[in-house]
This record gives structure tokens, C-alpha cells and sequence, in this order.
């Protein structure tokens, strides 16, 4: 192993190691406002049933609106009426409020933990409907339909694809008095509810990284003390160990048609990029540099990467094809850059960028190279793309504790997933549920 890479090593396991605490129980906090959204009214789903609904469709709807940055969720309280479908609907009373779009609905018992969900989406201006579903399901899957009724009111609205039924990945830590770390490979809804226990491990996991399908995660452990990538399967927990290298087996990263994987290793002497063929366990390296460099991310089309290297003084985000060849270094604005990935249209990259003041998540233009910030900081990291590249998901610290955040691509709605008592890190947004 290089000199070079022993204070990465020094920084990975300070980080990993720090102590603190993990908690399944979740509470949304919305901590910025949207400033010129479209004015959408969410009415409360009618509900058809004993007691209380088994989850509030209307909330978990809105929330997704907000995250997106795109609307502005107007007040309930504002309401000249509550209507459940399109009989019902008089569009002056949206008009006086200045609702653009309106979206109603009802849910129904129908027995055996069964439901019929029902939603609209209208035009208020136009006074016409622009969407309309209905599904039967059990109580398990009602987040789930509430997800993507949002995703269906989305494109409607802004021609964008799916965002909200898909998932994430994120590792918890847990340390009690009397014993060492307990670290914990989670997946959850995209709002972080429902979450699910992948793996459960006395030694660090570090960033997870989803398959193009979503049936498998890359991550890296530290069993028996060293690094080591594997790939597991989500639902029958099976694992393949895929590279444990002398020295550094890190940032795991799959290509777009799921058959490579590109990694950061060090057992020719210095942090390099390589390429694995996945059944063939076969490597390619990319990169020759005395410099490390780490943290790989592919191009949407898979014909290129981008990677963090320290090659030009401080760290900074190269491109180079996958074919091989010359590494271009990309951004030069902002002191440091770092831990970038591709937007899906291929337009933009998400990163963890410093001007000296801490670390924020900026969002940078390939084609006109300007840099823009979404956070305030100062210790933001770990972002990730939402599937259509309209939010990031990113870690951060907030009054000494560990958790993570949700920013708009344009910066203006964030909104905080805080476990209680706890602490998340290395989060990753998966593509969309299949």
C-alpha cells in the first residue's frame, strides 16, 4: 500500500468508528419552504371505513409534493370545501384559494386487511381532469400507492419521471455501554419509513450502492478487519463476496446495464479505478496516476466515468471512458469537489463541494461548468439522486447529531428524515421499484 492512501485509511476508520446511536422510529421535518412552487391543493382522502384510517394518504402525498421543490402543498385549513371525486368538485372554490392543480380521493375497507384507493388529479384552471387511479391492495402496500400517486401527479404536472415508489439504503450505528458498535445495512421507503434490516454486523459497512434493478446491493465491510466489496441480495440476504484485495476495496459503483462493477483499489500500490465484469470477476484498471483516486460514478450511457482525484493539488472530479484513455479533470471552481454522481439525463453532477467553510452538496452544469450550491453545511455529504434527478438525499449533522436530508435540484424545499435518538450515514437512492 502507497504512503499516499494511509491518511485516507486514517480518515475512513475515524468516521466509521465515531459513536453513536440508530433508532427505527422516524419523524419528517420540513426545515425549507418553496418559494414560487405551483399552488396545488391536497384534499384529505375521504375514508370509508371502522376508527381511524391505517395511514393518512393526504400526508404522505403532500410530503412527497414538497420534497420534489416543485409546489407549493397549500394549508388544509384554507379549504372552502373537501370534495372525494369529480362530482363533487366546484372549481371556484380552488380558484379563490389560487389552486392550480387539485387532488382528491377516497379509501375504503373492503375486509381482510384489504383496501380500494381511489384518487384524481384536476386542472383547476382548465377544469379538467389530468389523471385518474384506482387500486385495490393490502394495508402493507398503502405508502406504497400514496407513492405513486404522487409519481403519476408528478409527471402529469412537470413531465417528469418517477421519483417517490422507490427506495433507499442507508447504514446505522448503534453503540451501547457495555459492548462494541453495532452497524446495521437498512432499506426503506423513499421517505424512510417502512424500514428493513439487510445486515446486521459488528464491523463497518460503508456505501451501498444499488443494482440497475434494485434486487441487489454492493457495499463495502470491514469482517474479520480489512475491506472487502460484496454484493448481496435484498430479499434472500444471499451474499458474494466480489473483490478483497490487498489494501484499500472501496466505492462500489454498478454500471447502467448491471453486468460491471467500477471500484476503488489498492493492491498494485496506489487508490486506482477499475473496472470488474461482474461473472467473470475479470478487472480492468482505468486510471495510472501517483495521485488517489476514489469514487467512482458512471455515465447514464455507460461509456464513461467520473472519479474523485487529488491529482491536481486537492480533490476534484475527473472524467475518463470506460474504453480507457486520458482522464479530463471536470470541475475547477470551488476549492475542493468530491464524491460526485451523474444525473440520469446525463446533464448535471451531484456532489460534495468546499470553498474552506465545511462541505455542502452542490449541483454542477457539464455544459456550461458552473457550479451552484444547495446547502448550507458544514458537514453535508454522501449525496445521491433521487431515479429522475429532481431531489438529492445526502447526510449530514445537525446539532451534534447524525442524520439525513432531502434538498430540491434547485435548492429551494428541503426536508429532514430524523430517526429518534439515532444516526444514519452512506445513504443511496435506488432506481424506481419494479
Amino acid at each position: 500500500m502507497s504512503r499516499r492512501c494511509l491518511p485516507l485509511l486514517v480518515v475512513l476508520f475515524f468516521w466509521v468508528c465515531a459513536p453513536m446511536r440508530a433508532s427505527a422510529v422516524l419523524t419528517i421535518e420540513i426545515t425549507g419552504g418553496v418559494a414560487a412552487g405551483m399552488p396545488v391543493a391536497v384534499v384529505p382522502f375521504e375514508w370509508r371505513g371502522q376508527g381511524a384510517p391505517p395511514v393518512d394518504l393526504r400526508n404522505v402525498i403532500a410530503a412527497d409534493l414538497h420534497r420534489s421543490g416543485r409546489f407549493d402543498v397549500l394549508p388544509v385549513e384554507d379549504f372552502l370545501s373537501r370534495p372525494s371525486d369529480d362530482r363533487e368538485v366546484r372549481y371556484k372554490d380552488w380558484r379563490l384559494i389560487k389552486a392550480e392543480a387539485l387532488v382528491v380521493g377516497r379509501m375504503k375497507a373492503l375486509g381482510g386487511n384489504r383496501f380500494e384507493v381511489r384518487f384524481q388529479l384536476f386542472d383547476v384552471f382548465r377544469e379538467k381532469q389530468l389523471a385518474g387511479y384506482r387500486w385495490e391492495v393490502e394495508g402493507t402496500r398503502l405508502r406504497k400507492i400514496a407513492h405513486q400517486a404522487s409519481d403519476h401527479i408528478v409527471k402529469a404536472l412537470t413531465g417528469k419521471g418517477p421519483a417517490f415508489d422507490s427506495r433507499i439504503a442507508y447504514v446505522t450505528v448503534e453503540r451501547a455501554a457495555s459492548q462494541g458498535p453495532t452497524y446495521r445495512l437498512m432499506v426503506a421507503d423513499s421517505d424512510g419509513f417502512s424500514p428493513r434490516e439487510i445486515l446486521l454486523s459488528s464491523d463497518p459497512i460503508l456505501s451501498p450502492a444499488w443494482s440497475p434493478n434494485g434486487r441487489y446491493l454492493a457495499y463495502v465491510s470491514f469482517e474479520d478487519g480489512w475491506s472487502k466489496v460484496l454484493v448481496q441480495e435484498i430479499d434472500s440476504g444471499n451474499r458474494v463476496k466480489m473483490s478483497e484485495y490487498l489494501g484499500i476495496n472501496s466505492a462500489p459503483a454498478w454500471s447502467p446495464d448491471g453486468r460491471q462493477l467500477a471500484l476503488s483499489l489498492s493492491h498494485e500500490g496506489n487508490s486506482e479505478i477499475y473496472v470488474m465484469d461482474i461473472k467473470s470477476r475479470r478487472l480492468q484498471r482505468l486510471t495510472h496516476h501517483s495521485a488517489i483516486d476514489t469514487e467512482p460514478a458512471w455515465a447514464p450511457n455507460g461509456q464513461s466515468l467520473i472519479f474523485t482525484s487529488d491529482r491536481s493539488g486537492r480533490p476534484q472530479i475527473y472524467r475518463i471512458p470506460t474504453a480507457g484513455g486520458k482522464a479530463v479533470r471536470l470541475t475547477f471552481e470551488g476549492r475542493e469537489n468530491s464524491r460526485a454522481s451523474i444525473s440520469p439525463d446525463g446533464k448535471n453532477l451531484l456532489m460534495v463541494t468546499s470553498n474552506g467553510n465545511g462541505h455542502q452538496i452542490g449541483v454542477f452544469s457539464i455544459s456550461n461548468k458552473r457550479l451552484r450550491t444547495l446547502t448550507s453545511g458544514p458537514l453535508d455529504e454522501s449525496p445521491t439522486f433521487a431515479p429522475n434527478g429532481s431531489m438529492a438525499l445526502y447526510a449530514t449533522k445537525r446539532g451534534g447529531r447524525e442524520l439525513l436530508e432531502v434538498v430540491s435540484a434547485d435548492g429551494r424545499a428541503r426536508q429532514v428524515l430524523r430517526f429518534q435518538q439515532g444516526a444514519v450515514h452512506s445513504p443511496a437512492w435506488s432506481p424506481v421499484n419494479r
